[in-house]
């Protein structure tokens, strides 16, 4: 099935529609051309934790064209044409981890997490829009491109089992956040340019 995206130019205007697979060839030759590409897509990205304050890592696969092998934040996914930030990071909650999960505002959040089983179902809150995200990615060659998003950051609390769906992912791992800002300074490169980021954008969130 033709995954088709929302494609914007780097000021946030949509311009159009475009298959997902057909935008990214053209933004690839665009930037081995010119060294900048000029149009982005939505996405989400999520940290999730336990109530432990431990953060769950995915490893992304050896087969993925870009990053492959690296540790990244625990869920990042394409927001699809006419969708919204909110439904997109439910539906990438269930396929690629299988855990159900529920997306509140901010000042809901906290209250949430205390009055509900978090064995049973995810609280995810949106901390951030990111409207011209400088997304750092490497391929299997080593090189190294820069891919703007308009990105929604999510953090989130879960005590549930998680299971992978779509083969997207090697594994995961869990750090606490001291282990998780500590492994980042020391050991860098295995870890994605955008987790580190986002470590450190939203710490306030992953220590509550």
């Amino acid at each position: 099935m033709v995954e088709m995206l929302e494609i914007y130019d780097l000021k946030g205007e949509l311009i159009g529609t475009q298959d997902r697979a057909s935008f990214y060839r053209e933004i690839k030759d665009e930037f081995a051309h010119t060294g900048r590409i000029t149009r982005q897509v939505r996405r989400v990205t999520l940290l999730l934790k336990n109530t432990k304050g431990n953060i769950y890592l995915q490893k992304r696969s050896k087969s993925k064209s870009e990053n492959s092998g690296l540790y990244d934040k625990t869920i990042g996914g394409h927001v699809k044409a006419r969708n919204t930030f909110d439904m997109t990071m439910i539906q990438e909650s269930a396929e690629e981890l299988g855990f159900p999960a529920a997306v509140l505002p901010s000042e809901d959040y906290d209250q949430m997490l205390r009055n509900i089983n978090l064995e049973t179902i995810a609280i995810l809150t949106q901390v951030e829009i990111h409207n011209n995200f400088q997304s750092r990615r490497v391929d299997r060659k080593g090189k190294i491109f820069v891919q703007p998003y308009i990105s929604a950051s999510y953090v989130g609390t879960y005590d549930g089992s998680l299971r992978f769906t779509d083969g997207e992912s090697s594994g995961i791992e869990v750090f606490s956040l001291q282990e998780l800002e500590k492994e980042l300074e020391i050991n860098a490169g295995r870890y994605t340019a955008d987790l580190s980021f986002l470590v450190r954008r939203h710490k306030n969130f992953l220590s509550r």
